[in-house]
């Protein structure tokens, strides 16, 4: 389950219509899907930014064939856009969590195996990709660029494939906990009223997960928040614990609480149209998914500007966009003029901030946050034209950012090197256009460029 920010009720559902919209975009949700009921489980994890970090040739040659038929068996049931969904995300930003190794199913043998997603430590993020591992405890932890490479003991999806199992997705309905919005515990217990506990879910989750890890009946300790723990007897009562509770099995954030989606749609915050198909099959019973809803940027339109007492446009031409009630020769002088230091005309003006700083600055950056390069493109591409060339500015300084924090996550990924030993790091700001990608680069100038300044073309 996702990291709670700590908001009020209307801020959290804010917080998570805003992840629904951005975080998992249609195209991906398709593209992903298309693949995977075509077989192609690879092909699957690549649409959804998930790396596979090992071959089933490897496995079967490393912990034998059964152990990789079992794995390939779950693989051909991931449904990785789904996984992407349900991470445990972080606010303010809805970002995954970084640093976590979150357990997806559990292979016995001499040694378990576990099938693991990894999300990358914050100083080599990138574009919100993840990794899919397997974690033998061969002792290889210490080596590891990851900073917690054992599985998650807070986040369980291996009791909860529903979470990624495209085939077990209608269970979230049942494991959900109550639809009730009087379900949860008082406010004062947990620091925020908004949030709340799946309690009538606590006994049985508590039962699935001792039975998993060979325990017998007994307490497990909740975790409410970073301080607050109680202890959940087998009868069902809970209570405050008295002592280190470090050795009793803890329910994971799936079982805690209940789930956004679940209070995003009784709330009417979003439709189930803009869940995941799955989700919204198991959460609203009668859903019938139909085409999945685009969150592209629309056509771009003519723009029309005030130009020195009159009323003027600008729109595409020929793949850029440019003034259209300027004639050819009037732009040249007006370009020489702005070269002599002179002000240039509205509509130049309004071309250069477009490339500038657009006003569709925020959805475009959240599309680039959470690695959405077709869409953040196709919303650029709609604004400046498909030939358009950025300019010097904030977008292109972000973008040139971007390149240097794939890098990072190249090194990451390599193993050859850590946050330590990056001579410039990285640091995530906050409420700052930060994107992780750098798909369209912006051109090295040229001569045509350099010429016509507000009237070049963007790659």
């Amino acid at each position: 389950m996702p990291t709670h920010p700590a908001y009020g009720n209307e801020s959290r559902l804010s917080f998570w219509r805003r992840v629904r919209e951005y975080a998992v975009p249609p195209s991906m949700i398709e593209t992903a899907t298309s693949r995977r009921l075509a077989g192609d489980w690879a092909g699957a994890c690549a649409a959804a930014n998930v790396e596979v970090d090992f071959r089933l040739r490897d496995v079967a040659r490393v912990h034998g064939r059964e152990l990789a038929d079992r794995v390939r068996a779950d693989l051909r049931c991931l449904a990785p856009e789904l996984l992407r969904w349900h991470l445990p995300r972080s606010a303010p930003d809805g970002l995954l969590r970084p640093g976590l190794t979150v357990p997806l199913a559990r292979y016995q043998g001499e040694r378990p195996v576990f099938l693991v997603v990894r999300t990358p430590p914050g100083w080599a993020e990138y574009g919100q990709r993840v990794g899919l591992e397997l974690w033998d405890g061969s002792g290889n932890d210490a080596r590891s660029p990851h900073p917690h490479p054992r599985p998650s003991r807070r986040f369980r999806y291996d009791l909860h494939r529903h979470l990624w199992d495209a085939g077990r997705s209608a269970e979230l309905a049942v494991r959900s906990g109550s639809t009730d919005p009087s379900t949860g515990l008082p406010g004062r217990d947990l620091g925020d009223p908004a949030l709340r506990c799946a309690t009538d879910r606590w006994a049985a989750e508590a039962e699935l997960l001792l039975r998993a890890d060979g325990l017998p009946a007994g307490p497990v300790v909740v975790r409410l928040g970073r301080r607050h723990r109680l202890l959940l007897r087998p009868d069902g009562s809970t209570a405050e614990p008295t002592g280190d509770t470090s050795g009793l099995p803890l329910l994971p954030d799936a079982a805690t609480w209940v789930p956004p989606d679940l209070d995003l749609l009784r709330s009417g915050a979003i439709e189930a149209d803009r869940l995941h198909p799955l989700v919204a099959a198991a959460l609203a019973p009668g859903y019938v998914p139909g085409p999945a809803p685009r969150t592209d940027a629309p056509p771009s339109a003519e723009r029309v500007v005030d130009c020195r007492g009159a009323r003027h446009r600008i729109g595409l031409v020929d793949g850029v966009l440019a003034p259209l009630d300027h004639d050819p020769a009037e732009l040249r002088r007006e370009d020489l003029l702005t070269g002599l230091s002179g002000t240039p005309l509205p509509c130049l003006r309004e071309i250069d901030l477009a490339h500038r700083s657009p006003h569709q600055l925020a959805g475009v950056r959240e599309r680039l946050d959470h690695g959405d390069m077709a869409g953040a493109l196709a919303a650029v591409e709609a604004l400046l034209g498909p030939e358009a060339v950025l300019r010097e500015g904030p977008l292109r300084d972000e973008l040139a950012a971007a390149a240097e924090r794939r890098i990072a996550y190249g090194l990451y990924r390599e193993g050859l090197t850590g946050p330590e030993r990056i001579d410039h790091p990285l640091p995530r700001v906050r409420h700052s256009w930060r994107p992780k990608h750098a798909a369209f680069r912006p051109r090295p100038r040229h001569a045509s460029f350099r010429a016509h300044p507000r009237l070049a073309s963007l790659s």
